[in-house]
């Protein structure tokens, strides 16, 4: 008896001592390292009567040796305020505070608000720097008062803006995500509650909560996978393009076709967040996961996939290609109304055939073509973003033959780019479609990092039918680059194995119909074909004075796969090098 007694004294004391340390260790965090908070927090609170100085986690990006830099994050500086009832020279006091503010005060709206007698406590200016601060405070002026402030700052500025995301005020007085990031994760960045009454919840929110749940508790920063070198550059290219032919819109995404981790997405027109007022509020919107886009001839491929993975045809199918067919009374026309012939499955992809892709529905049949598109697309992608837009997929309800061959080849069916990567993503990874994803891990208060789990994704045909068309899409590109150069001599062509497509689809007219002269253009490809390392979906909407997408993106889609080479180290192959005719023509 004695002996069981005095063991379990001994769990006991085991118990307290781990306990105490726990404590401890947690005072050691508060009081130490985040002492400074705690201090401007206080500071906060008792000179203003306020609900306490603002705070929120951070967002950051990761560069590839695993780097973490600065997305979001907050400033510290000074907010001044006044006091009506003790404010004895308004005047006196708007000539030292006007001066030192960052943005313009109104005199106009200072004297108004100084003759509000029967107020005690009006914030007139914002934002002020450490040292304007401390200037003004040393003036100490009777009815001005200058309290430590923060506020969200970006210090990308218009890097990955639609995709990280805004703070602001909305429906109540509070800070909150908005839009992109900042609003997908605003329960994790966001921390609210008084700074007494969560001391204990705070003590104990890294004790494995034994004992008090941290539930204000801010649960981390955010880490990205978004690579900043790369987004620096595919918004850099993007812009090009979006100038050079006066389109309304260009993005882009790239993406590990394996993990859906996605390094860069952007498109353009973009705003700056650390500029608010001068947003134009619908750039807000992030249209790589809330508009849909025909996307044209891309489809193809998993028009191809698809009946390659049903059994209907194998790569070394042929067809009769009379140039133009009637479906439905409806004429489908290749791009340039052109016979081939007897033609076999290749051509269809590497000519880009109106004809054969709709031979390849008509040989799926309406069921089985409407199972594998609802498979790529019927569901949305569940992206980390808000505000995803799903499919518009009306036509694979119909019985009309006519809408399934618009479809195989990118017509009458919208979907969102994320979308379409993640769909075209499944060629350059067996058959699997990844799930896209922004977010690789919360960052914890103590430094550590959380990995979040995104799943392996969802097979949506074989290995094998992926491999073919693999083989198919690498007899595209080499011909498209060597156009380009041809245009620009002082393109380069990055000697890896590259699968790619192009898409050209007609926009379609408000209330039916196409118009003829109006054209989104996309560019879809993977590198080293052979693995698979990065996949690249780019588009611009109403290019002007181009009509087919190797003519406005193919330069942007070589410029990229030589950064990436180049920046990741991929090892060129050597039988992959590009031999360059003196001239080519279409």
């Amino acid at each position: 008896m004695r002996a069981q007694f005095r063991s379990r004294i001994r769990y006991v004391l085991v118990g307290l001592i781990i306990i105490t340390l726990g404590i401890f260790l947690r005072l050691y965090v508060i009081q130490i390292i985040e002492g400074n908070d705690y201090m401007l927090k206080a500071d906060k609170q008792f000179s203003s009567g306020s609900t306490g100085l603002f705070d929120r986690g951070s967002i950051y990006f990761t560069s590839k040796d695993g780097t973490l830099i600065s997305a979001a994050t907050l400033a510290t500086g000074f907010l001044v305020a006044i006091n009506p009832q003790t404010l004895v020279d308004p005047e006196a006091a708007y000539a030292a505070i006007a001066p030192l503010a960052s943005t313009t005060i109104s005199k106009d709206d200072f004297m108004a608000d100084a003759a509000k007698k029967s107020q005690v406590y009006i914030e007139v200016a914002h934002h002020l720097s450490s040292d304007a601060g401390q200037t003004l405070n040393a003036e100490n002026i009777p009815g001005v008062q200058v309290l430590v402030e923060r506020w969200p700052v970006y210090p990308g500025g218009d890097l990955a803006a639609q995709t990280i995301g805004i703070v602001s005020y909305g429906s109540s007085d509070t800070l909150t995500g908005q839009t992109g990031l900042e609003a997908e994760y605003d329960d994790t960045l966001s921390r609210s509650g008084s700074l007494y009454s969560n001391f204990f919840a705070e003590i104990f929110s890294n004790v494995g909560n034994m004992l008090v749940s941290a539930d204000n508790a801010r649960e981390g920063d955010v880490v990205t996978t978004i690579e900043p070198e790369v987004e620096t550059r595919l918004l850099s290219d993007l812009a090009k393009v979006n100038t050079q032919y006066s389109s309304q819109g260009t993005g882009g995404i790239i993406m590990d076709p394996h993990t859906g981790a996605i390094i860069a997405l952007g498109s353009v027109p973009t705003f700056d967040p650390n500029d608010l007022q001068n947003v134009d509020p619908s750039l807000l919107r992030n249209p790589l996961v809330e508009n849909v886009y025909e996307f044209g001839s891309i489809m193809k491929s998993l028009t191809m996939a698809s009946g390659l993975d049903a059994g209907v045809i194998t790569p070394q199918t042929t067809y009769d290609d009379t140039g133009c067919i009637t479906v439905n009374k409806a004429q489908i026309c290749n791009f340039d109304l052109k016979a081939r012939g007897i033609t076999p499955m290749l051509q269809v992809i590497e000519q880009s055939l109106n004809v054969g892709a709709s031979w390849i529905a008509t040989q799926l049949g309406q069921e089985k073509f409407r199972n594998y598109f609802l498979s790529y697309f019927g569901t949305k992608t569940g992206i980390d973003l808000p505000a995803e837009q799903g499919a518009l997929l009306n036509n694979l309800r119909t019985t009309e033959q006519v809408n399934f061959d618009n479809m195989s080849f990118g017509q009458g069916i919208s979907v969102t780019p994320v979308a379409m990567i993640r769909a075209l993503a499944a060629i350059a990874n067996g058959g699997v479609m990844p799930p896209p994803h922004l977010a690789s891990a919360i960052q914890l208060d103590s430094g550590t990092l959380k990995p979040l789990d995104w799943g392996n994704g969802t097979q949506v045909f074989s290995a094998q039918a992926a491999q073919e068309v693999t083989t198919m899409l690498e007899t595209v590109y080499p011909n498209d680059a060597r156009l380009a150069i041809n245009a620009d001599p002082s393109l380069q062509y990055a000697n890896v194995p590259v699968a790619a497509k192009t898409g050209t689809a007609q926009v379609e007219k408000p209330g039916g119909g196409y118009y003829t002269d109006v054209y989104f253009h996309s560019f879809y490809g993977f590198f080293p074909a052979n693995n698979p390392q990065f996949v690249i979906l780019l588009y611009t909407n109403r290019p002007q004075g181009v009509q087919y997408a190797s003519g406005t993106l193919t330069a942007t889609f070589m410029d990229l796969t030589n950064f990436l080479a180049d920046y990741y180290n991929i090892p060129p192959d050597p039988q992959d090098v590009l031999p360059l005719p003196a001239h080519v023509t279409e």
